[in-house]
């Protein structure tokens, strides 16, 4: 009986000494996965670009890592720049559809917004008053949400299907826009791409990954000159 109760009170003391040692063992570990202050600030310190548009912003046809979205963020992690860059591209979206969704779009920070809308309202024959007026109420959210966010307008064209006059119209609203609200311009996203059938898709419209890789030179042209402002 006397060992049985040596044996016991020494298992006990091995039990609470392992418990003990697991115990360091837990804190040591934690300690060492504990977010530095200098970590803490590089996470506070990350900025978003929000890619905010329809189905070529959405990367239609292809994967999404193929899109020039990822595609930039490729390029901001190769540069070693604090940013996220965030889809926000939905296949169809009109200009209508995109002032509708904003604003709980902009329920996030957001220190640069890629607009990238109108393609499908030319397309449709929307009024460009309309579409024009859509583009400006956008642009105004966004600085009333907040004033510190960078906006970058996409510039796109029409086919000539749709008669000169409309075409024309269409094409010089992107950079009316710009000037109008202070605003950086791509001036043409689809540049050295629209027109261009081993570039696109077969439907002729969405481009291919290989069109995509020259989507995205076109944007960080603009883009990189923004980033440099902030």
């Amino acid at each position: 009986m006397h060992n049985i109760l040596k044996l016991s009170y020494f298992l006990a003391i091995l039990m609470l000494f392992s418990c003990g040692e697991k115990s360091k063992k837990i804190n040591q570990e934690n300690k060492s996965t504990k977010i530095s202050p200098e970590e803490e600030t590089a996470v506070s310190d990350e900025k978003i670009i929000l890619f905010f548009g329809n189905s070529l912003t959405a990367a239609y046809g292809l994967q999404k890592e193929e899109g020039f979205p990822a595609l930039i963020q490729k390029r901001l992690d190769s540069l070693n720049l604090n940013y996220t860059a965030i889809n926000s591209g939905v296949s169809g979206e009109t200009t209508s559809g995109g002032l509708n969704r904003l604003e709980w779009v902009l329920n996030q920070k957001v220190d640069i917004l890629v607009l990238e809308l109108g393609a499908n309202d030319g397309l449709r024959g929307i009024s460009l008053r309309e579409s024009k007026n859509n583009l400006q109420k956008i642009i105004e959210l966004v600085k009333e949400k907040n004033p510190q966010t960078k906006i970058i307008l996409a510039g796109m064209q029409i086919p000539p299907n749709m008669g000169e006059a409309y075409t024309s119209e269409f094409k010089e609203m992107y950079p009316q826009l710009a000037e109008k609200n202070n605003v950086a311009l791509i001036p043409f996203l689809l540049e050295g791409v629209a027109g261009n059938s081993k570039l696109n898709l077969e439907d002729g419209i969405h481009p291919t990954a290989e069109g995509q890789k020259i989507v995205m030179e076109n944007v960080w042209q603009i883009l990189e000159d923004v980033i440099k402002d902030i």
